[in-house]
């Protein structure tokens, strides 16, 4: 829910507060685009310096876990925005300010991919080979998770499709599907995952080595769980295509980082987690459709639908196939329109 008029003013004397008392009162204030949820963004720039604010209004946002994953990364020796001043009560921190040169930003100038999703890919290697990368104070990416962002699909998108709610009965029948898949989960190494690990939210630091080079954002919902799911969330982006053939040199690349690793265990965690992962976004952007009235996350949505159509062909994903197949036709014959280029064949296991 959006800050009423008589909020907003009293959320604006605080910010104004919090900025005096961090010793940049007299900074220019550049105001960021806003991304998917209440957070904003203010560029605070003094001749040649410059630091970010977050601006994060309880209840709707909690800065708490950021400041976790945000300082742990920072001791594992990555490069998260360091935390210059924080007011975890009012929802107001000062962050190092890694620049505008986001992974995206560089792409659309026409810089390659290569060297960008090297340095992404090398950069998980190194965190997920750190001893230490899961000894933090953050939940678990469990099965009660996994399901019930999966049944985001039945709760925003599946109603697009007939205009209906999704019956109880038929709930229960998809979520006994996920439990059958999710319980053949292959045990991988747990480890720290992001869950918004790619292009958009890294930045390319120049001046440091890797795996410090690659700046990470947007971290705050991280929890403990498969290696698997960062790897697919930057290879399988649902804002961007890239060619099969180079999203095989790039897991390549990462497996061979891992010489006691199981390939074919990972690569089945690999397909269950995109699966459940593209349901769950499919969901999240059609709500930001019909809730918030953000109707540009629907452009991506086909993009996702062919990523996760793709997987369902794995045997692992039988079960939900057969559900959608059953009780959801409309999904599983796709008109034209939904269709994307460079449509990818399945992965292999």
């Amino acid at each position: 829910m959006a800050l009423t008029e008589m909020e907003h003013k009293i959320r604006q004397l605080a910010l104004d507060g919090f900025i005096e008392r961090a010793g940049w009162g007299d900074a220019e204030r550049i105001y960021l685009q806003a991304d998917a949820s209440f957070r904003r963004y203010i560029r605070l720039k003094r001749g040649s310096e410059s630091v970010m604010l977050m601006d994060a209004p309880p209840p709707q946002e909690n800065i708490e876990p950021f400041l976790v994953v945000a300082k742990h990364l920072c001791q594992l020796g990555f490069s998260a925005p360091r935390i210059l001043q924080e007011d975890a009560f009012l929802g107001f921190l000062l962050l190092e300010d890694f620049g505008d040169a986001t992974f995206t930003q560089l792409l659309n100038q026409g810089m390659g991919e290569g060297v960008l999703y090297e340095a992404a890919i090398d950069t998980l290697i190194k965190l997920h080979q750190h001893p230490d990368n899961a000894r933090v104070a953050i939940g678990e990416y469990d099965l009660e998770v996994l399901l019930t962002e999966a049944e985001l699909f039945l709760d925003w998108y599946v109603p697009e499709l007939d205009h209906t709610q999704t019956p109880e009965t038929l709930r229960q029948g998809f979520r006994d599907a996920w439990l059958d898949v999710l319980s053949h989960q292959p045990k991988l190494n747990a480890c720290i995952v992001l869950r918004d690990f790619h292009v958009d939210n890294l930045m390319l630091l120049p001046n440091r080595m890797n795996p410090e080079n690659c700046g990470l954002l947007d971290f705050q919902d991280a929890l403990i769980g498969s290696s698997s799911y960062d790897v697919a969330s930057l290879l399988e982006d649902a804002r961007r295509d890239i060619s099969q053939e180079f999203r095989q040199n790039m897991l390549t690349r990462y497996l061979t980082g891992f010489t006691n690793l199981d390939r074919e265990a990972f690569m089945t965690s690999y397909v269950m987690l995109s699966a459940q992962r593209h349901m769950k976004i499919v969901g999240i952007f059609t709500r930001l459709y019909r809730r918030d009235g953000k109707a540009h996350y629907l452009a991506h949505i086909p993009r996702v639908l062919a990523y996760l159509q793709q997987h369902l062909s794995h045997p692992v994903l039988a079960p939900v196939a057969t559900w959608l197949k059953t009780h959801t036709p409309e999904f599983t014959n796709l008109p034209d329109t939904l269709q994307i280029s460079e449509l990818t064949a399945p992965l292999e296991s």
